[in-house]
């Protein structure tokens, strides 16, 4: 949108007088297709476009104080940082006063600006967002979610008939970009895969709600809506305007951020991501219904990117940038919905072989999803996956329950196309036969990576261990090395062994990778 066709108040908003305190020169507009924000140094001023989307109406005045109101009761708490209050704008002739005395003609959300370097997604452009970056993300948003609040209220929007509306409604207001920004056929096979998903798995869904997933989420987790800032990553922007969009499942949330790593290729990022939280929280079973919400969301960045076409006020070079970017977005939502090939893969080893090292590395290059005995073993009991386990959460009874929620696990997300690493020692041959015959049962691919390790490197490695939620220590090794059994003629057609001190350790794990494919 030209200068000249921006509204009287944003074009007085763009100038230094219109301001109680100094800023920096030029005044920078961020226009998104429902807000304005004008960025003057050392803070930030949001408006709320007039608009009305159906999913979204800010149409009048007492609507968008209203839900300006909402979005600062919404953030504030999870970023006390950024968010600080509202202000009223006022008129006078033809000049607007920012916090002035009279009836309000529109309100701003005041903001403390943060440089935009330190955005994500900015980070991401940059080369600087990290491996541990995601990791924190992981643990923070699975600390967020437990914080959220949940009620019968909430929890009702998680039933079947609720999450259909929101997502048809995705579908009738995309069916005009058919031809322009995807193809009928990523139109119909998207939509007859959401309809299928929601009618036949009503009991998962079911489950869900019972076991209190459907929480006040945020909504609107991508990269856009995150930064470093403070020394600490901070969410910010939480939806405010529809509640069923925040009144969501815990996955929905987790989803955005994984599918926004996604759309940038960056998949080895978005499974860091994934993992981490998963493992933090237990909720591994809430993978079923992950690619409903893949789906979903990309669907959602291609729609509001497709809405830019209609806006008379967008530059016609932008209006086709954004015809490519919902494109893509409307191919990746398609795409999640192809049903993959599950496996099981075991990990064997003593403590400190490096198992969960090899575990992470494959997950990373095969988008695996990984499951640590220790972390099972924890959310048994109920106890944070820091904390040290007292003899009671190491019995044969706790170990024999501990092995088979972990292979209960396994089994139902590589039925459900996901490949899983089951995390442990497995190195008794019951366990190991119990996944096998399951495996084969279920015409699930299956192998086993076994990590070997010198006994000094494995003491080294237990004795230097910090930040683990593993328990195990340097006296365990003498039990753990005489009660290893061996592995079994028949084992060994599925068996690849790695030494975790060579030198080729990479090349090791490239060539088992190189192999996936051929062996079941």
């Amino acid at each position: 949108m030209t200068e000249n066709n921006l509204p009287p108040l944003i074009q007085q908003m763009q100038q230094a007088e219109f301001y109680p305190h100094s800023v920096t020169t030029p005044i920078t507009l961020v226009q998104t297709h429902v807000s304005y924000v004008l960025l003057t140094g050392e803070y930030a001023y949001k408006l709320k476009k007039p608009v009305n989307f159906g999913f979204l109406d800010f149409s009048t005045l007492d609507k968008r104080q209203q839900f300006v109101g909402e979005e600062i009761r919404l953030n504030k708490p999870v970023a006390p940082d950024i968010y600080v209050e509202i202000l009223p704008i006022t008129q006078k002739d033809d000049n607007y006063l920012l916090g002035g005395e009279g009836e309000a003609v529109e309100y701003a959300l005041k903001m403390r600006q943060f440089p935009q370097k330190n955005l994500l997604i900015e980070m991401f452009k940059q080369g600087t967002l990290t491996e541990q970056h995601l990791e924190e993300l992981g643990k923070l948003v699975a600390q967020f979610h437990s914080q959220t609040e949940t009620n019968d209220y909430i929890s009702s929007f998680g039933e079947v008939e609720q999450i259909a509306e929101a997502i048809t409604d995705n579908y009738d207001s995309t069916s005009k970009y058919i031809g322009m920004a995807q193809t009928k056929t990523q139109y119909t096979e998207t939509k007859e895969y959401t309809d299928k998903f929601l009618a036949e798995k009503k009991e998962l869904f079911r489950q869900r709600r019972e076991k209190d997933k459907i929480r006040e989420c945020h909504g609107d987790l991508h990269l856009q809506n995150i930064c470093v800032w403070n020394d600490k990553i901070q969410l910010f922007d939480r939806i405010e305007f529809n509640e069923p969009f925040r009144f969501v499942d815990v996955m929905y949330d987790v989803a955005f951020a994984v599918m926004d790593l996604d759309a940038k290729d960056r998949q080895d990022l978005g499974n860091i991501f994934l993992n981490t939280y998963v493992e933090q929280t237990g909720d591994w079973e809430g993978l079923q219904v992950l690619p409903l919400y893949l789906s979903r969301q990309a669907y959602v960045r291609a729609k509001v990117t497709s809405f830019l076409l209609d806006d008379p006020g967008i530059p016609a070079e932008d209006k086709e940038q954004a015809k490519t970017i919902a494109a893509g977005y409307y191919r990746l939502a398609w795409e999640y919905t192809k049903k993959k090939q599950g496996r099981l893969i075991l990990m064997s080893g003593l403590s400190g072989s490096g198992k969960t090292t090899v575990a992470k590395q494959l997950a990373i290059k095969t988008g695996a999803i990984v499951i640590r005995s220790d972390a099972v073993r924890k959310h048994l009991v109920g106890i944070p996956l820091d904390e040290k386990g007292t003899n009671e959460l190491y019995t044969p009874a706790m170990n024999e329950k501990t092995y088979q929620g972990l292979l209960d696990l396994g089994i139902l997300l590589a039925k459900d196309g996901w490949t899983v690493i089951l995390d442990a020692k497995y190195d008794r041959l019951n366990e190991r036969n119990k996944a096998l015959t399951l495996a084969k049962s279920e015409n699930i691919p299956y192998h086993i990576i076994q990590c070997q390790a010198p006994t000094p490197v494995l003491e080294e490695r237990l004795s230097g261990r910090t930040g683990d939620i593993s328990d195990a220590t340097p006296d365990l090794l003498k039990q753990q090395l005489a009660g290893f059994e061996d592995f079994t003629p028949d084992e060994q057609a599925y068996l690849t062994t790695v030494d975790t001190t060579s030198s080729n350790f990479v090349n090791e794990l490239e060539r088992f990778l190189s192999i996936l494919p051929e062996k079941g």
